[in-house]
């Protein structure tokens, strides 16, 4: 390893409580690779608020350690998976607004999928069921606080959205549990995202087998042009 960076994660990227949202620390790790398409492992829990080294692998990849041990470790990947015709903004509308109506069991105060949070704190990603489709959507814009120097969505966030669309489609179509965790997150970013772009989140079920559950995720604009996506792995709780 080389370049080791000590980092902290903000409290208020958190997903589980006392525990960093993993979309961003994907995003993270993705930032310090040599590779279009990144595979992110999650090893153990990174802690918010708690000192932790980031650096370069040898082999063109990433890994954040803490005081336990290995964290999470991002490698150079492929990506076979085609995103399906993303849903309109009336619809991904829609989808969220009956989400944040009836929420499953088990919400937290998540950056990526908190129901309490702004547009400048949060991503609210509220995926629910689009008729219609066997998917999950959500419409949102993101607010102006989280935009960069050059009033873009930073990568990091882009892959942030690309985390929880991913429980609500294992939750609303398919059997994932309350409790399940990202294991792993295996994305691609495709365009800049500026961040007063009206976007489409969505998700589907890719595969279930016992705890694992595999989906797909995808970022577009409102007017259907694809800027981010993933598959990501899901394990429910023992």
């Amino acid at each position: 390893m080389t370049d080791i960076e000590t980092i902290r994660v903000p409290g208020r990227l958190r997903g589980y409580p006392g525990v960093a949202f993993g979309g961003y620390v994907a995003g993270v790790l993705a930032g310090r690779t040599a590779a279009k398409t990144v595979r992110v492992d999650f090893r153990r829990p990174t802690p918010v608020e708690a000192p932790v080294e980031l650096a370069a692998t040898a082999d063109g990849g990433a890994v954040l350690t803490g005081a336990d041990g290995v964290l999470a470790v991002a490698t150079p990947d492929e990506l076979d998976i085609e995103a399906p015709e993303p849903p309109s903004w009336d619809e991904a509308w829609a989808a969220a607004e009956a989400y944040r109506a009836d929420p499953p069991e088990g919400t937290v105060d998540c950056f990526g999928c908190g129901l309490d949070r702004t547009p400048d704190t949060g991503l609210r990603q509220h995926c629910g069921v689009v008729p219609g489709r066997d998917l999950v959507a959500t419409a949102w814009t993101a607010g102006p606080a989280l935009a960069d120097s050059e009033g873009m969505l930073p990568p990091e966030l882009v892959w942030g959205a690309l985390d929880c669309p991913g429980n609500a489609a294992g939750r609303l179509r398919g059997t994932l549990r309350e409790g399940a965790v990202t294991v792993s997150l295996t994305g691609r970013l495709l365009r800049p995202v500026p961040v007063a772009a009206r976007l489409v989140s969505y998700a589907w079920v890719l595969s279930e087998e016992g705890r694992k559950h595999r989906m797909g995720v995808a970022l577009a604009t409102a007017g259907g042009d694809l800027c981010a996506i993933a598959s990501a792995l899901w394990v429910d709780p023992r």
